[in-house]
């Protein structure tokens, strides 16, 4: 065998890498750039097995497409999505929680397929499309391996965070494929030495930033990518990218307009829920790695963190941009969140949007393993974890997806993640009840999830308000006072919530009327009150030192105080 290649066969395959020398980068241009990465020949056609990986590639992606969208259209909304839905509706610049990205993606579906399940979540599921495009374009520039692009787009298919749950909408899924395209723009200035990329990354960082304030996280690395590798004189002097930060903040800019209006609520919600610390908690640490672990792949997640090490490396050691940029952008908030871990739960959807950077860098490492004169055996341990992390993980996601939309049982009781928040259409059904019996003709709750569930499963025909928590409604549009004002309303409150001391200041008359259960294949999850209130109009725009409003008391810098 020729001592330049390394070559590994199963039946009906061969992998085949050139084992020369890594070159990733070429001698600078007479002073102007040290390190540019070279683009390969993407003229070359694949041979016939690289041709059959490609159309399994397809098949795969096509499949786990379709089972997102019955997923999608199967599985009702959780709470935090039917409260995005409400966002969709409403005219604001921004809100108090996140950036309006959610939102508008939220709108895009439902233009399409109406108020339905599928067509809230429908951005997700093209989202999910757009990042595997985007990680293939990447993966083919750098490697030119029809193995590494077919490794790097089954990879989110394989991870139960993106092979599923993209079919969830939130604030990170409407991120990916931006902070992606960002990913994508940098490779493409790395390659070209053309400086107007800087340009596109700009706009896609605005973009990543327009959907959730973690995009921020990706800082480090295009700081690292700029000023690390030999052409950092060249770039610093230039004007593109400075121009592209004030892209940036030009896209941003709704943002930050809301914010300058409203006291920088946003900023400062988020700001505290940063730098929070609880105390050291063995157990917080173990549900973030635990989360890591069962959301990325129980094989997959080592798999792509030695790639990343390894790529790390590789990078730093020879002053590669993309490698730098590619490793940088993962490792980095991966290990602030196991920092923060350490003192406050991580939650489920935060380290999300940074994964499939990884498994591009993991894909681009398996082929650069042979061309740095690793051994044979090296070579093909890796392939048969990558192998391996791909079959398990894509049989995972479809256990999980036939669990939740198929089998009748809950194994996990009161935690588990769908079943805890469905069966509002229950609570919903009783109210409607309710409703009829008394005349009453808005519903009030104290909590975001139900106000977001009653108002998504009423679609309007109800008007819904939440008393309390009024500074996550600013600038949001009237409910229908003319339906409110001096007309009889029925509270719907999850117990014990129901009994706070809220009550006692607000001059209302509650009649109870009924308790309703909400359960998911037949747990009981939570108990509702239903009570009739009269008397009482509620204040939409309370003073911002009211307990009523509690954008203060929600970011956790005051603690709830009475009604004066």
């Amino acid at each position: 065998m020729d001592p330049g290649l390394a070559t590994t066969s199963r039946p009906g395959t061969t992998l085949k890498y050139d084992a020369s020398p890594a070159t990733l980068t070429r001698p600078p241009k007479s002073g102007k750039s040290a390190a540019v990465t070279i683009a390969p020949d993407i003229t070359v056609k694949p041979d016939r097995a690289s041709r059959r990986l490609l159309v399994v590639a397809v098949l795969v992606i096509a499949a786990m497409t379709v089972l997102r969208i019955v997923y999608a259209s199967a599985i009702e909304l959780r709470t935090d999505e039917a409260y995005y839905w409400t966002w969709s509706k409403e005219g604001a610049l921004s809100f108090l929680d996140h950036p309006p990205g959610i939102a508008w993606l939220i709108r895009f579906g439902t233009a399409i397929f109406g108020d339905t399940v599928l067509g809230v979540r429908f951005g997700g599921i093209v989202a999910m499309l757009v990042t595997q495009l985007l990680l293939a374009d990447i993966v083919r520039r750098l490697t030119h391996d029809v193995r590494a692009i077919v490794v790097a787009v089954l990879m989110p298919e394989a991870a139960l965070y993106y092979g599923l749950l993209m079919a969830k909408v939130a604030p990170d899924v409407a991120m990916i494929p931006f902070a992606v395209a960002m990913m994508w723009s940098l490779v493409r200035l790395a390659q070209s030495d053309d400086g107007r990329w800087w340009l596109a990354a700009g706009l896609f960082a605005g973009l990543s930033l327009l959907s959730k304030f973690t995009a921020i996280m990706f800082a480090p690395a295009v700081a690292a990518f700029l000023l690390v590798p030999n052409w950092r004189w060249r770039w610093l002097r230039s004007p593109y990218p400075y121009l592209a930060v004030l892209v940036a903040i030009a896209v941003f800019s709704p943002v930050l307009i809301w914010n300058a209006q409203h006291d920088w609520a946003s900023f400062r919600f988020q700001g505290v829920r940063a730098t929070a610390n609880y105390g050291i908690s063995l157990r917080t640490i173990g549900d973030y790695i635990g989360l890591q672990f069962g959301l990325v792949g129980f094989v997959l997640l080592p798999v792509v963190l030695s790639g990343l090490v390894m790529t790390a490396w590789r990078g730093y050691r020879c002053r590669e941009p993309v490698a730098i940029l590619l490793s940088t952008a993962v490792l980095v908030p991966f290990l602030y969140f196991f920092f923060k871990s350490l003192t406050l739960r991580v939650g489920d959807t935060w380290p999300m949007f940074m994964w499939p950077v990884g498994f591009a860098a993991a894909a681009m490492n398996l082929t650069a393993l042979p061309k740095e004169g690793w051994s044979s055996r090296t070579i093909r341990s890796s392939i048969f974890w990558v192998n391996t992390a791909l079959v398990s993980g894509i049989a995972f996601v479809v256990i999980v997806f036939l669990y939740y939309v198929a089998a009748p049982w809950n194994l996990l009781g009161k935690m588990d993640p769908i079943g805890a928040e469905a069966g509002y259409d229950q609570v919903a059904a009783r109210a409607q009840a309710a409703l009829d019996e008394t005349g009453a003709t808005w519903i009030a709750t104290t909590d975001y999830r139900t106000y977001a569930m009653m108002r998504w499963l009423f679609r309007g025909r109800v008007p819904v308000v939440e008393i309390n928590e009024r500074g996550r409604f600013q600038d949001f549009r009237d409910p229908g006072m003319d339906r409110i004002s001096g007309h009889a309303g029925l509270y719907i409150g999850r117990q014990p919530d129901d009994h706070s001391s809220l009550w006692a200041q607000i001059p209302a008359t509650r009649a109870p009327l009924a308790q309703v259960e909400r359960r998911w294949r037949g747990v009981l999850i939570d108990t509702y009150t239903l009570d009739k209130l009269t008397g009482w109009t509620p204040e939409l725009s309370p003073p911002k030192d009211s307990p009523l409003f509690q954008w203060r008391v929600l970011a956790g810098e005051l603690e709830a105080r009475p009604l004066a």
